[in-house]
């Protein structure tokens, strides 16, 4: 047939007693609450599929005769009645704003900017890990009421969708979205036209529209550049999300952190706090400088108070992870800042130098505008403070301003329906208001053991009919034989889920090392290829277009899967997104993860399995390194891979950790499945189970990880500002005279010791500490002189360290002051102690965190 084509969409009109279910769509709260989800889907099943669980695109699409039907409906519309009911009671007020206090004051707002943002599979804006952490930090804000918004970018294009060839090789199709279809909207301004912020780029200005997605309580701002009014270049700034080259990534940094401030300025947001969520988005700090500058401000005292209530989170545990850029871009894109701030621009290259490197370090700048920092697990911030003690030179990491908070996923989001009202019944009412609470967990056991492995075989058979439609789909794209479809899915078999079956879905990098388990495919063979004891491993994961290595990986992984002694026990499946996620932490029996130490910054699919009653069988790394528990009455919740110690080769370290991965699958994983009872289960598997939900789902949700962020970072950072900011920003000017004073004088600082230092005391007597500091123009108020006392530790530092300041007696000879102090000892036995000065003034926010100090 020929001819043109022409496309024409005819959406259907919502009945009245319907009206509300436009409402419902245009609030991503759909992607969490499972009634609204089912409401939609039992309109019709295959559109609901077909539109990829999109309740707005599904709307445009429903047959009006189906509406006017089920309009009539009385099952329907009580099943509507009830969740319209349920939505108006939560956006009345959150049941768990009241369980987590609210320690802000009635102007507060805590600003969230992030590159990606992922809610749900209807809103592609999200490539991985990043963006569902985001999506639960704004879901969490919701459920507990705080006064929060998001800032983002609307990309055109999110990430790649995956089709795999049949030997392993990847493919990405990119496909538009149609923002019409997506639950977003315009923000207008109060004569109904749409808010367009303008961004300075080199040679031109840059519009991007405004447009706003509600997520429960929150407002989720996005901008997006793909307007007429723009040039071609500019309007790909938003159109592929983490595409293009540098000049992309600048250009798109730019317009989220100076956009973003913009954009919320426009809509009459001020926020007081502000969220720098990875290094993406900290051209913010630049832009606020810019406003207090222009405002009169001078740039040191505008710095300090703009980093007073900088919130930054950094998320990668390696320092090629962090972005950075060259000098003359930046340069380049920044000359008119510097120009309207009649700075040189040694001033802004000094905020992302780090020493030894040309280039300009994103996570630099954000560090030095923000003073509450964190990484997303203890291991994680611990390795981010090594990565970052240049910011801190003369500050031991273990005591820099780097903090954590470790990561942790939305309850609702991912834990399978099948679970809610077994736990509601054996947890009590209200259990989800109080899922922070480890007592409240305790009702896991008195689940029978026969309801709890009913419901995990539910799951997992659903997941494996999953999996078969994917296999079944990729295998007749790739014009695989049916006789060949019949051998690879002859275990995953829905009907007969008794089969021990093992995941591992996460972005192929390298460092995660999906393919380790195939490090002596002989020994893999032997265990799981028994007859009487089968096992299925289901692997799903993207790698970035431009990482050819971890594309290599899933080559090798399609490799020996296709091999005759694997073929079928390993399974390679396409197309990973939320909707596969959310079956697979669901169903299978155990989470694998096997990364190299310590580069796992966090993670949280093992989390979400955890919940649903999978176990962990993992490195110790990331968040693993604090939720494994070997249990006091010897049921542990998982297994644990113990890292190699550093300074083995990489070989030998693959090697070492994979025969550990062996030895624990060969021992324990596969033994404890199969060691059956009467009823056809293993009860010490159910045991396992149950403690990796009661030790886990508390812990590891993400309201005790928000609730955290709220006392250690935002309620702080909120009265910081305020501080800073009040009286002309006197505190704001002040600090930063002060801080460089201090800078010009340090050098200059010394420390003598005055008396004899004693070897052996009795107990009971004291000793007498006296110093000459030479303070070089500084004030005694302006040092803290102290001596720490503690029992000899490792690598020659000291054990559980105590802290004594030195009081100021007064001048000394030779223009210096004298420092003593009377202490009688506590402990017997050896003892160590060390005596240091440092700056300290009662307006910092960290006590250290001018990054000097001295030692005697």
């Amino acid at each position: 047939m020929t001819g043109t084509v022409y496309q024409l969409e005819v959406n259907p009109q919502l009945p009245e007693r319907l009206e509300r279910l436009e409402e419902l769509a245009n609030n991503l709260w759909y992607s969490w609450d499972r009634p609204t989800q089912g409401l939609f889907a039992s309109l019709s099943h295959p559109l609901w599929k077909a539109t990829n669980h999109n309740p707005k695109a599904f709307l445009k699409r429903a047959d009006q005769k189906r509406l006017e039907a089920i309009a009539e409906d009385p099952v329907f519309l009580g099943a509507l009645n009830r969740v319209v009911s349920a939505y108006d009671t939560y956006h009345e007020m959150p049941a768990m704003a009241q369980v987590h206090g609210q320690p802000f004051a009635d102007d507060d707002l805590i600003a969230y900017f992030c590159a990606e943002f992922g809610f749900h599979e209807s809103l592609p804006i999200y490539s991985g890990g990043l963006g569902i952490l985001a999506g639960d930090h704004c879901k969490a804000a919701s459920d507990m009421g705080l006064p929060f918004v998001g800032v983002g970018l609307l990309y055109r294009q999110g990430y790649f969708q995956q089709a795999l060839t049949a030997d392993g090789h990847q493919q990405a199709t990119y496909n538009d979205s149609d923002f019409d279809d997506l639950p977003v909207s315009p923000v207008v301004d109060e004569a109904g036209g749409e808010i367009v912020v303008d961004v300075d780029m080199p040679g031109r200005i840059v519009h991007a529209k405004v447009w706003e997605a509600k997520v429960g309580h929150v407002r989720l701002i996005l901008l997006d550049s793909w307007l007429p009014q723009n040039a071609e270049h500019d309007r790909e700034i938003t159109h592929r999300l983490y595409g293009g080259d540098k000049t992309t990534r600048i250009e798109q940094e730019i317009l989220l952190g100076i956009g973003g401030t913009r954009a919320l300025q426009r809509l009459g947001l001020q926020p007081t706090v502000w969220h720098v969520n990875e290094g993406h988005a900290a051209f913010l700090i630049l832009e606020r400088i810019r406003r207090l500058v222009k405002g009169g401000l001078p740039y040191a005292a505008a710095l300090e108070a703009v980093a007073s209530n900088v919130v930054f989170t950094t998320h990668t545990p390696v320092p090629a992870g962090h972005d950075h850029f060259p000098e003359e871009m930046i340069r380049h894109y920044f000359a008119n800042w510097c120009h309207d701030l009649g700075l040189g621009c040694e001033h802004l290259m000094a905020l992302g130098a780090e020493p030894g490197k040309a280039d300009f370090n994103m996570t630099a700048m954000a560090l030095r505008g923000s003073r509450h920092h964190n990484g997303v697990s203890r291991i994680h911030g611990d390795v981010s403070a090594n990565i970052c003690r240049y910011l801190w030179p003369q500050i031991e990491p273990q005591e820099n301003p780097m903090d954590y908070v470790t990561n942790g996923v939305h309850l609702p989001t991912f834990l399978a329906p099948e679970w809610f009202e077994t736990f509601g019944h054996y947890l009590g009412i209200g259990w989800q208001e109080r899922q922070t609470t480890p007592s409240n967990w305790h009702g896991i056991d008195d689940i029978p053991d026969a309801t709890f492995w009913s419901i995990r075989q539910q799951l997992k058979s659903k997941l494996l009919k999953l999996v078969r439609e994917r296999i079944r789909e990729q295998h007749h794209r790739n014009q695989g034989s049916p006789s060949h479809l019949d051998r690879l899915l002859k275990y995953a078999d829905p009907d007969n889920p008794n089969i021990l079956t093992i995941g591992f879905a996460r972005r192929f990098a390298t460092y995660k090392r999906a393919a380790l388990l195939f490090q002596d495919p002989a020994w893999l063979r032997e265990i799981i290829t028994q007859a009487d004891r089968p096992v299925l491993f289901l692997f799903a994961g993207k790698a970035h277009p431009a990482d050819l290595p971890g594309q290599e990986i899933i080559r090798q992984i399609a490799h020996w899967a296709k091999q005759p002694e694997f073929e079928g026990r390993i399974l390679l499946v396409e197309g990973y997104d939320l909707h596969l996620s959310r079956s697979l932490v669901a169903g299978v029996d155990v989470w694998l993860n096997n990364p190299i130490y310590p580069l796992e910054a966090s993670g949280t699919s093992g989390m979400k399995a955890a919940m649903n009653g999978a176990l962990n069988l993992s490195v110790l790394d990331g968040w693993w390194g604090e939720g494994y528990d070997e249990g006091e009455d010897g049921v542990a919740n998982g297994w644990a891979i113990k890292p190699v110690p550093g300074h083995l080769s990489e070989a030998q370290r693959d090697a070492e950790e994979a025969r550990t991965l062996y030895e624990l699958l060969q021992d324990q994983v596969i033994p404890t499945y199969y060691r059956t009872g009467p009823m056809g289960y293993s009860p010490e598997w159910v045991a396992m189970a149950k403690r990796s939900i009661a030790t886990i789902a508390p812990r590891f949700n993400v309201i005790r990880m928000v609730s955290q962020y709220v006392g250690k970072f935002y309620a702080p950072a909120a009265r910081d500002g305020r501080q800073f900011a009040g009286e002309d920003f006197a505190v704001a000017r002040h600090v930063a005279d002060w801080k460089a004073r201090v800078r010009a004088a340090w050098p200059g600082v010394r420390l003598h010791r005055l008396d004899a230092p004693e070897r052996r005391l009795k107990f009971g007597t004291s000793i007498h500490l006296e110093l000459a500091v030479q303070l070089n123009g500084l004030h005694p108020e302006d040092v803290t002189v102290e001596a720490l006392f503690g029992r000899p530790g490792r690598n020659g530092g000291i054990g559980r360290v105590r802290h004594y300041a030195l009081t100021c007696a007064g001048p000394g000879e030779h223009g210096a002051m004298r420092y003593t102090l009377e202490l009688t000892p506590e402990l017997c036995g050896k003892l160590e102690y060390r005596i240091r000065a440092f700056p300290t003034h009662p307006s910092l926010i960290h006590p250290l965190e001018t990054g000097l100090m001295i030692w005697l």
